[in-house]
């Protein structure tokens, strides 16, 4: 049986349950079988009768395959419902970030994990990771919030009025943005014409939300393609941490690696030096798998690339699953300026170019609009064709483009098919450009034609912004007059010595 028909897409579940009859008999039978739902008898917690949980298997466009339940009791009227991911925990942990702007942004899908945290930083709010996956929009999620924290304010605002008062500031502010008090206010004044709330309309206070799930299992909707502005991902490593609150590290085991490696961290220092001693010192570092938990080992080495600077670049390899992944970080001085490059894909050979892409670097091809933002993917060192594989993949699983949903129109699935399959480059049919911009310039593209300018390929340099200093910490970097608080006295002390 193929992966489709365990985890159809959701529209056609939604229009096999429409295709039903409306009352259903046990004698059915084959109806029975045609139902999208599975029905088993379940324990309440509340009053100990039994209840009935409903399991639907299905798959969600843009993210994957995923178990959603629903429980209720009738006879005490418990219910509950949550949702699973059906796949394996994902190598990276994800960051995903949506600012809130318009009133058709509160219709963003969310689907949310176990081990997602969610954070409003406006209203200093933070939503911990919980036992129950979630499967909802920004609305839902708002008014599930004001709910919850409205459940026991009477209570509060006896006991500590000071929470009492916070906490309803931060009830009203949320009711403001979905729209709840001007219902309230019609409800009151109801002998006034109701105004149409558009999509377009601007939301009374604009506010982030942010999933960070080191599952990487939780997924936050865009709006037509990963150029939408108003939506970002980032991917990053698990700590040890993470991985063994999700239950991935074997913390005894990594423990007594730890203690075996300590005293190795020059792994190859010293074996492989060439006759002029450069670039030839392997180091080895012992790490944790984020994948399966067990010890791996991690290699570095510094290599000078021609025509740029030194690099470090590393490999992990975990012999007890077969987890790879390199990565590459600059190993010079920090540049004083930020570079751009530009380079015209004309010929199949330029998908053979060497690209380095820094962490701090962000990839852009207008003609398909993919837009990568500084740090996705982390750092890369590999060529043109290698870069535009790795982004292939990383979407092709985390966004499926097959099923339906009332948020996902059949035109933004057409164009992001499109989008895949413009990406998908094996054969350089039209030409396009890449561009990598790099506040950092650590960033560097081949130049074929090299010590001779190429002729398809610009470079600009240009001067960081104050808010590119301050997102890499530039700003608070003091690297004079480390001594003395004021630097003017140090120096009129030279002056006064000479």
């Amino acid at each position: 049986m193929s992966q489709d028909q365990f985890f159809p897409p959701i529209g056609q579940l939604a229009k096999k349950a429409d295709d039903l009859p409306e009352e259903l008999t046990t004698t059915d039978g084959d109806v029975q079988e045609d139902r999208p739902l599975e029905e088993v008898e379940s324990l309440c917690m509340r009053c100990g009768e039994q209840g009935i949980t409903r399991m639907m298997l299905t798959s969600i466009p843009y993210f994957g395959e995923v178990i959603v339940m629903s429980f209720r009791c009738e006879h005490c009227g418990a219910t509950n419902n949550e949702i699973q991911t059906a796949g394996a925990i994902r190598e990276l942990g994800v960051i995903y970030t949506l600012k809130v702007l318009h009133r058709g942004d509160l219709d963003r899908q969310i689907v949310r994990s176990q081990a997602c945290e969610i954070v409003i930083p406006e209203f200093e709010l933070t939503l911990p990771a919980n036992e129950r996956g979630q499967l909802t929009t920004i609305e839902g999620l708002l008014r599930n919030i004001v709910a919850d924290l409205g459940a026991n304010q009477p209570l509060r605002r006896i006991q500590n009025e000071a929470a009492y008062t916070r906490i309803q500031e931060i009830i009203g502010g949320l009711k403001e943005i979905i729209g709840d008090d001007e219902e309230d206010e019609k409800e009151v004044e109801s002998d006034k014409p109701v105004v149409e709330k558009l999509k377009g309309d601007p939301v009374k206070k604009a506010i982030t939300i942010t999933l960070d799930d080191p599952s990487g299992n939780s997924f936050l909707e865009f709006v037509g393609s990963m150029a939408d502005p108003k939506w970002s991902l980032k991917t990053y490593t698990r700590t040890p941490d993470q991985a063994a609150g999700l239950g991935l590290a074997v913390q005894e085991e990594t423990k007594g690696s730890t203690e075996e490696d300590g005293g190795d961290q020059k792994g190859a220092g010293g074996k492989g030096e060439s006759l002029d001693g450069k670039n030839d010192e392997i180091f080895e570092f012992p790490g944790v798998c984020p994948r399966c938990g067990r010890p791996l080992v991690t290699r570095m080495k510094n290599i000078s690339i021609p025509y740029f600077k030194e690099t470090l670049i590393m490999s992990t390899n975990c012999e007890s699953c077969g987890y790879r992944d390199n990565e590459v970080k600059a190993g010079s001085a920090i540049s004083e300026k930020g570079k751009k490059i530009t380079l015209k894909v004309v010929d199949q050979e330029d998908l053979g170019r060497d690209i380095l892409k820094s962490e701090t670097g962000g990839l852009m091809i207008p003609e398909i609009e993919l837009v990568l933002q500084h740090g996705t993917l982390g750092g890369r060192f590999t060529t043109l064709e290698g870069i535009l594989d790795q982004v292939y993949e990383e979407l092709s699983q985390k966004m499926l483009v097959t099923g339906d949903s009332r948020s996902a129109e059949d035109e933004d699935r057409e164009k992001f098919r499109k989008f895949l399959k413009d990406l998908n480059i094996k054969q350089v049919e039209r030409e396009f450009t890449l561009i990598i911009d790099d506040p950092m310039a650590n960033s560097y593209v081949q130049n074929i034609y090299a010590p001779d300018p190429d002729p398809n390929m610009t470079i600009e340099t240009y001067e960081r912004s104050w808010e590119q200093n301050e997102e890499l910490g530039l700003n608070d970097m003091k690297v004079e007059s480390y001594s003395g608080d004021n630097p003017a006295e140090d120096d009129s002390d030279k002056v006064e010595k000479s």
